[in-house]
């Protein structure tokens, strides 16, 4: 007897590390420091400027993940990240670490390594951190 199987649409799990609309939102607000949402949408690049109402959802959902906090003033909401900048990549390398790497940080540098044309200044700034990390 022949078994069918059907692939169920499940909703997605929502990401706790930041998409790409959010990582470009994310860095109008680091870089121009709080801003409405008005703001945020003509700072982004023409190149990725999107509608305001794309711009007031993401921002909403940014909220939601814990990465923004607004106040209101008059009739506009100013946003403004409650995460800093160096934060947000640490979890994002540690994401990409756990789903792609396996969980290991040497793969991923390896993998950089091997795969990416580094200029002298960021390989010496590599042997510098190497030679920091056996001192300990």
């Amino acid at each position: 007897m022949l078994s069918t199987y059907y692939l169920v649409a499940m909703p997605r799990k929502k990401s706790s590390t930041l998409t790409d609309v959010e990582l470009r939102l994310m860095n109008v607000l680091w870089d121009n420091g709080p801003s409405t949402v008005g703001e945020v949408q003509k700072a982004l690049p023409k190149k990725d400027r999107v509608a305001y109402t794309t711009v007031l959802t993401m921002m909403r959902i940014l909220e939601e993940k814990g990465y923004l906090d607004h106040e209101q003033r008059g009739r506009a909401f100013v946003y403004r990240p409650l995460v800093e900048r160096d934060a947000a990549r640490r979890k994002g390398v540690s994401h990409l670490v756990g789903r792609l790497f396996d969980g290991s940080p040497a793969a991923l540098v390896l993998n950089v390594l091997e795969n990416e044309d580094l200029t002298p200044d960021e390989l010496a700034r590599l042997r510098e951190l190497i030679e920091r990390s056996e001192e300990r």
